[in-house]
């Protein structure tokens, strides 16, 4: 795309997600239609339906020859080059609940690639934009990690897992180990905005266990592009769209000390850190 192409995709992307945030925003608190989706437990409300049309319209109105998969509607087109992915309330269940931890997610994937991921805290009103190469910011201000913590007795991590791993004996495991060798184990269910947290340095590490999804690579290009590493188990450098990632994001600093902790926490050798 010509850079001035790049410029409406991103406007475009950012208007979505903050009407789609405001959407949410308003009904927040309110009685609405909440059933459940599949066979795992996970909820959809009316508002879910409601935010994917809107931004589904706003991005076909822009880039009618794009293809665009969503949450709530599936492929609605399918190109070969140009692909939006679309997560118009990540937090669901929080939002169900009356927790306001919840958001918006928007990624724009070429050639099988995340080039541009955007996502927008609702309740706080806030939005990230990562573009591949060019960085991320929150509300138009540079968004970097700072220096990392090297103790884990002072980290605060977080897990992420699929809904269909509930079972795995490996996955427990995993989050046993984390959740008692590291100060805090934080599980939020709205990973596009632990990825944001990541991406601030509020978080020190996250482990994600098989969550593919239209919440996902906007936050690994945000963590990327903030100057944080994201790798999968066997510490090679996560691209790509993947259908079952296994990953850990850290501060590069830290890489060889999150590996030395996956190996031992696989095999079984150890109860912490």
């Amino acid at each position: 795309m010509l850079e001035e192409e790049w410029v409406e995709a991103e406007r475009t992307a950012v208007l979505a997600v903050r009407e789609a945030g405001a959407l949410a925003r308003k009904q927040f608190g309110t009685r609405m239609i909440v059933r459940e989706k599949g066979e795992s437990g996970d909820l959809v409300t009316e508002v879910d339906e409601a935010a994917d049309r809107l931004i589904v319209d706003a991005i076909r109105s822009r880039f009618p020859h794009h293809g665009i998969r969503s949450e709530e509607q599936g492929t609605v087109s399918r190109d070969s080059e140009w692909n939006w992915l679309v997560d118009p309330l990540d937090g669901t269940n929080n939002y169900a609940l009356g927790i306001p931890l919840y958001g918006v997610c928007v990624t724009l994937v070429h050639q099988g690639v995340p080039v541009l991921g955007v996502i927008h805290d609702s309740h706080l009103e806030q939005t990230y934009v990562a573009r591949k190469g060019r960085g991320a910011t929150v509300d138009g201000q540079p968004l970097h990690l700072g220096p990392p913590r090297r103790e884990p007795q002072r980290m605060t991590v977080s897990w992420i897992q699929g809904h269909h791993v509930q079972t795995d004996p490996e996955a427990k495991r995993l989050f046993y180990t984390l959740d008692r060798g590291f100060k805090r184990t934080l599980r939020t269910w709205s990973p596009a905005l632990i990825w944001c947290m990541a991406a601030r340095g509020d978080l020190d590490g996250i482990v994600l266990y098989d969550s593919e999804g239209e919440d996902l690579y906007a936050g690994v290009l945000m963590m990327q592009e903030a100057g944080g590493c994201v790798m999968d188990f066997d510490g090679h450098p996560f691209s790509g769209i993947c259908r079952e990632p296994y990953l850990i994001a850290c501060h590069p600093d830290n890489r060889p000390l999150w590996l030395d902790w996956i190996q031992q926490a696989r095999e079984g050798r150890v109860t912490g850190v």
